[in-house]
């Protein structure tokens, strides 16, 4: 007893540091003590979720109550004469699945008895007249009723299946359950609760979930805890499925479910496991699957004890109905939201959203759902796989959320983890990829933190002076032999393609608009355009001639990264000697587009034909080699994720820290309405408001001291998301962009200008000052910004 003992806490240990037990070693966990276990397994609860506990908002839909099991604690099954029909018809089904739509339900959770119609002629019957011959058959069609009808994500509770079964039922799913209860044979012989049902043999249930994994079917599983086993058979049962969930990574989430006695059944007087049983088999099953495995526990099966359910590993309270009864276990009704979210407060964690897939499968639809419903996932998410809560998108002119008033109100201070990455922030000390990626996954005390703490910063740094440039846009061409999949200004070649006219400006309509430009005040015109199948270098030489000869003294700021490539390219020329060429030409600095995210995973998916990472880096480190200075940029919200986030920062931080030639950071939400990638279903909608404001924070934060400036686009923030930013690291508006039109060609409404007395209006509403600057971020004095007349203005140095 003692060596057992031992062991027991070195398992334990080793656990806590990241090691699983091995599966032989493992079963002296049997002997580990309750209060020995909790530390570790919260620790590891901690490290993969953080504080948030999340719940799935869902409509139960009970097909039939029918089963050819006779499980001697089950209430759901019933015979046909206890019930008005065998199945629910497709309206029935229909009408449920809206009315949890219409409550803001996203997950449509399908429950039935296990293959009625071998038992039950009443089920042949019924089944007959739906035209099938199975319970899974009928599934199959109002499964699709539903898919079709509405926007719910369905999950199946569907018993015993085979290969064909599940290849038949993956379309219309994005997740399926099955609980193994328990992997002891013992308990189905006679006198056990599962005798005389024989989809509850173990073996049975595990071929099952490893043919799930098989197909690629994210699955729920897990234990009915007290129902007659021992410790050691819990620990035997979960090493089962620890075994297929490492051969097949499919196994989304394990459920510890207490056994209730109910009334009327042959388990009826038998003894319930106490709250203790079930929180050491919680930690157990932390201490074997690691700080990753999402674990449950029905809230409405300990009411009132949820906060000793939380540490001792439990993350996710599972489906929770507005709606619909608990048809399981009825006698046990749902907890309010109101009520689940202040109980979990009480356990010092924060109740948060998923879907019927956990985020981290959610993240990657494309690994783990048909092609059938990936669209529907992606569109439902955000970058953690987390649904979207609010209908506010990037361009559109849909109003902020009124409670994102709250994010500035920083009500406590942040976690040790994240508190310690802000002090190193502030300090100039340059983070990891892990650790930038982590702060954009924060619960909502750690976000108000990163807000508050990116705006002293930029206070520290920049001071309250919020400062624009008035500027022009000119988009000399539409035309563009690249296809990169968010771009919905670029037309091809071929007059089938356009969803709008395609031009190609001449050097004197260009040097018109300069002229115009200027006389409005502009101190800068900014010029890009597409890939040209006739440009050349010598093409873009001579477009800043043309501006330069019409208005000497104007400010050209030209020319994307891809189009620097090509340009020397087509002339043979190494970058720095056609960089220079463009220098003396009267080329002032470069926009630092075409970055998108600087990482190639995504752009192997976004922008395929497109310059990669290290070849927009040369061009930059080329620009700033030759005195001219750049814009950085990272348009988000697509096919990433945040550590392709992480990676962009670090590599323009890394540059920075070698040139000193950026001026500025402007993080570009991605516009999705017209974007190619997103038509054809193969992209998120934008960030959510939360992402977008938190990226002018996170890059505030990981990019000091060197680059000072951290620019909001309010062409595709809006003005109020602008305001957000501006509260949250931001400094700089940009500029008012006279004509702008490439986020307006991908479906943007915010407009083509802001003028100054715009600007000034929302800053007047946040308490902070405007002043106009050149592109270089000097100083102009002379005019109230609130006038549109620049043409008296003079520069100074900004402090």
């Amino acid at each position: 007893m003692a060596n057992a003992a031992r062991n027991a806490a070195r398992l334990i240990d080793e656990a806590a540091g990241g090691r699983r037990p091995e599966a032989v070693a493992a079963l002296c966990l049997a002997e580990a003590p309750l209060d020995a276990l909790l530390p570790a397994a919260e620790q590891l609860t901690l490290a993969g979720f953080g504080r948030t506990v999340t719940y799935s908002r869902k409509v139960f839909i009970p097909l039939t109550e029918l089963c050819r099991d006779v499980c001697h604690y089950c209430t759901f099954a019933k015979v046909p004469r206890r019930l008005e029909s065998p199945y629910l018809s497709p309206e029935q089904v229909l009408a449920i699945a809206r009315a949890g739509e219409a409550a803001g339900c996203r997950e449509a959770l399908f429950t039935l008895g296990d293959q009625p119609e071998k038992r039950y002629q009443a089920a042949r019957q019924a089944l007959a007249g739906y035209g099938v011959a199975t319970t899974l058959q009928y599934l199959e069609q109002v499964a699709r009723l539903v898919c079709s009808e509405t926007k719910l994500l369905p999950h199946f509770n569907a018993g015993i299946m085979n290969r064909g079964d599940f290849e038949r039922l993956r379309p219309l799913s994005v997740s399926m359950g099955l609980m193994l209860e328990t992997a002891s044979e013992r308990l189905s012989a006679r006198g056990g609760p599962h005798f005389g049902s024989p989809d509850k043999w173990p073996a049975r249930r595990l071929e099952t979930i490893r043919v799930a994994g098989e197909c690629a079917v994210p699955f729920t599983s897990g234990l009915l805890v007290g129902i007659g086993e021992t410790r050691r058979e819990r620990i035997e049962s979960m090493l089962a499925l620890r075994a297929l969930h490492d051969e097949f990574g499919h196994v989304q989430e394990l459920i510890l479910q207490n056994f209730r006695a109910k009334p009327g059944t042959r388990m009826a007087t038998a003894p319930e496991p106490s709250l203790e049983e079930q929180l050491w088999t919680i930690a157990v099953t932390r201490l074997l699957f690691g700080e990753t495995m999402s674990i449950q526990a029905p809230p409405n099966l300990r009411p009132g004890q949820l906060a000793p359910l939380v540490r001792a590993g439990v993350n996710d309270w599972g489906g929770v109905s507005p709606v619909t009864p608990d048809h399981v276990n009825p006698e046990a009704p749902w907890p309010q939201l109101v009520e689940l979210a202040e109980q979990t407060a009480a356990a010092d964690r924060e109740l948060g959203e998923r879907l019927a897939l956990v985020p981290s499968y959610a993240r990657v639809p494309a690994q783990w759902v048909d092609p059938a419903l990936v669209t529907r996932v992606l569109r439902m998410t955000d970058s953690e796989g987390r649904p979207r809560v609010d209908d506010w998108y990037a361009g559109s002119e849909t109003a902020v959320p009124a409670a994102s008033g709250q994010w500035l109100v920083s009500r406590s201070g942040a976690s040790r983890t994240v508190g310690k990455l802000l002090s190193h922030a502030a300090a100039g000390r340059a983070p990891g990829e892990h650790e930038i990626a982590s702060l954009f996954a924060v619960d909502d005390r750690d976000f108000r933190a990163i807000l508050a703490a990116a705006d002293r910063l930029r206070a520290d740094t920049v001071g309250d002076t919020v400062t624009y440039v008035v500027n022009r846009n000119i988009n000399y061409t539409n035309i563009c032999t690249y296809h990169c999949g968010f771009c919905a200004f670029s037309k091809g070649r071929s007059a089938r393609s356009l969803r709008g006219a395609a031009y190609d400006l001449d050097l004197e309509e260009i040097a018109q608009r300069t002229a115009e430009a200027a006389a409005a005040g502009a101190t800068e015109v900014c010029l890009q355009g597409g890939i040209h199948p006739r440009y050349t270098g010598d093409t873009y030489l001579g477009i800043v001639a043309a501006v330069k000869a019409a208005v000497p003294d104007i400010h050209v700021h030209a020319f994307s990264p891809l189009e620097i490539w090509h340009g020397a390219e087509t002339l043979g020329l190494e970058l720095p000697d056609y960089l220079t060429r463009l220098k003396h030409a009267g080329l002032s600095t470069l926009p630092g587009t075409a970055a998108e995210i600087l990482d190639d995973e995504v752009r192997a998916v976004l922008c395929p034909d497109k310059l990669k990472t290290d070849e927009w880096l040369a061009v930059m480190r080329a620009a700033h080699g030759v005195g001219l200075r750049t814009t950085a940029t990272i348009m988000f919200g697509h096919v990433d994720q945040p550590r392709h986030w992480a990676r962009h920062l670090l590599r323009i931080r890394a540059l920075q820290a070698e040139t000193g030639g950026f001026t500025e950071l402007v993080p570009l939400p991605f516009v999705h309405m017209e974007a190619p990638i997103w038509r054809k279903g193969r992209s998120r909608s934008g960030p959510t408001l939360r992402e977008a404001v938190l990226m002018h924070a996170v890059a505030r934060l990981a990019l000091h001291p060197l680059i000072r400036n951290i620019q909001t686009s309010w062409v595709k923030m809006g003005r109020e998301g602008a305001s957000l930013a501006l509260r949250a690291g931001a400094n700089d508006f940009g500029g008012v962009l006279m004509n702008e039109s490439i986020t307006r060609a991908a479906g943007g409404v915010n407009g083509q200008c802001l003028d100054a007395a715009d600007m000034a209006s929302i800053c007047d509403g946040i308490g902070r000052p405007l002043a106009q600057r050149t592109t270089l971020y000097r100083r102009v004095t002379g005019r109230d910004p609130r006038l549109a007349d620049h043409s008296a203005d003079r520069e100074v140095c900004i402090a």
